[in-house]
């Protein structure tokens, strides 16, 4: 008798081959040994720019000897090491205010090094450089305008706008001191001649600081000065800055327009006709339309 095969049995299996697994290495984070010392490890190094003073020109002291440190001074400012560039920027300060006689024959020399500073990305470096040139303002006043270092002091004053046009907040606000007490020091005049190229730049900031630097020299002017500079040459000036795209630029128009005005017309009966006919013959008539309606209601 033949055997029926039977269905259910249980069918013939080949055994699986056991699956390999994949080891995942975690990275563990090593935590820091605080309180240990490992000599090893060498400590970070402290940001050379954190180590340097800015010593406010209160602060700085006269040099003992200085006729025996100049020569030092001449070899410091020469250094190719920023930060023996940085000390002896300070003491070129210290030599303006104390010593400034001294300082007299090499003048150009410092002011020269003082603007190449200022280019200098190390932002040490510029602000230290722009303090220096607060300091020679005030020690040397309109011999900088003198024809020996005349050059020198027209690349100092486009680097101070430009220092005082830039992002780096600390800066800027060091250059826009330095250009205030650049007004301060030297004679209006010949400063506003000086900064008369610098509104028709191409850079639009430049034209601001420059405008606001020229604000702040016209309102120390009387009539007679700002005759001697050219009166319609100035209100053409401030008629073209009330156009500028920035408003710091136009702000100081303003300020530049009210300060001429208030001198025209101060020994003037009829003030408005006055200056009116005078902005009129002057300026193109829309212009003058701009011109005479900051000074409407004055």
């Amino acid at each position: 008798m033949a055997l029926r095969p039977i269905d259910n049995a249980l069918p013939t299996t080949t055994p699986e081959r056991p699956k390999k697994q994949v080891k995942i290495s975690v990275p563990i984070q090593k935590q820091p040994d605080f309180g240990v010392n490992d000599e090893n490890k060498a400590p970070m190094p402290p940001s050379s720019d954190a180590a340097i003073d800015y010593i406010s020109s209160e602060n700085l002291e006269a040099i003992t000897d200085p006729e025996s440190k100049l020569q030092g001074l001449i070899e410091g400012l020469d250094s190719k090491d920023w930060t023996k560039v940085c000390e002896s920027l300070n003491n070129a300060r210290r030599f303006a205010l104390y010593h400034s006689s001294l300082l007299v024959p090499i003048l150009e020399k410092v002011m020269v090094v003082v603007v190449k500073a200022m280019k200098n990305p190390r932002s040490a470096l510029c602000k230290t450089s722009i303090m220096a040139a607060s300091d020679i303002f005030n020690a040397f006043g309109d011999k900088l305008l003198d024809e020996t270092n005349s050059a020198a002091f027209d690349n100092m004053l486009l680097q101070l706008l430009l220092k005082a046009s830039q992002d780096k907040k600390f800066v800027c606000e060091e250059a826009d001191r330095t250009l205030n007490a650049m007004v301060g020091f030297i004679t209006p005049l010949p400063l506003l001649h000086k900064l008369k190229a610098s509104v028709s730049h191409n850079n639009l900031r430049i034209r601001a600081k420059a405008a606001m630097s020229i604000s702040n020299c016209v309102s120390k002017m009387g009539l007679e000065e700002m005759k001697e500079f050219g009166l319609v040459s100035l209100v053409q000036m401030s008629a073209e800055l009330l156009k500028d795209r920035l408003p710091d630029a136009r702000e100081a128009a303003r300020s530049t327009v009210i300060s001429m005005y208030n001198a025209f017309t101060e020994n003037e009966e009829q003030k408005q006709e006055a200056w009116q006919c005078f902005c009129q013959s002057s300026l193109p008539p829309i212009d003058a339309q701009s011109v005479l309606k900051i000074t409407a209601s004055q």
